[in-house]
């Protein structure tokens, strides 16, 4: 990562999420960066990057107020076979890092192709205050039922579960802490609509 800024750390943050091991270059470093660097989560090389320090690197994204210094990094990254993204300038980009929002198993990615990190940034905060943190015991409890389904050898069409997924009445119901009437009340009507389909 070239540039210690809050783009930076964002970017940063969601590598660390994915299991990256991250190096930063700049001369100084967001709040939270310099978190993350005291508990050891981040290397730093607190200077301003020069030509070869994406040398050993897999990718590299460039996040500095200074253009020339992003055409730099990319000039280098597609020289040496580096992936590099910099930030605000697609047409320097070889891939792109899209905001995440993760609810328990529920992942979803935003991404404007880098033409507006400021509008990906917003659908990501809207989609957070969305998906509420019920929705990742709502994915366990659809994952639940559906392994039982198939250790019982009933399958059910898509477009089925789509009907019973009735998302407001099992998050409601989520909320009371009643999982387990949750789940049966899934199981029972993707199980009687097997049953009716057999007797036909």
């Amino acid at each position: 990562m070239v540039g210690g800024g809050e783009v930076a750390e964002r970017k940063v943050t969601s590598l660390i999420d994915h299991g990256a091991s991250v190096t930063v270059i700049s001369s100084s470093l967001s709040p939270g960066l310099a978190k993350l660097a005291a508990e050891g989560k981040i290397q730093v090389r607190s200077r301003d990057y020069r030509d070869g320090d994406l040398s050993g690197a897999i990718l590299a994204i460039a996040a500095t107020d200074d253009s020339s210094v992003n055409k730099n990094v990319a000039c280098e990254g597609h020289e040496c076979g580096v992936l590099t993204n910099v930030v605000d300038s697609p047409d320097d980009c070889q891939f792109i890092v899209p905001a995440i929002v993760r609810r328990g198993d529920i992942t979803v990615a935003i991404s404007t192709g880098g033409t507006s990190p400021a509008l990906a940034r917003k659908l990501r905060t809207k989609l957070e205050e969305f998906l509420g943190p019920g929705y990742s015991s709502l994915a366990a409890l659809v994952s639940e039922v559906r392994k039982e389904l198939k250790d019982r050898n009933i399958d059910v069409p898509a477009d089925r579960w789509q009907d019973m997924l009735d998302i407001n009445l099992l998050l409601n119901m989520l909320r009371t802490g009643d999982f387990e009437s949750a789940r049966q009340r899934l199981l029972s009507d993707l199980i009687q609509y097997r049953e009716g389909k057999s007797a036909k």
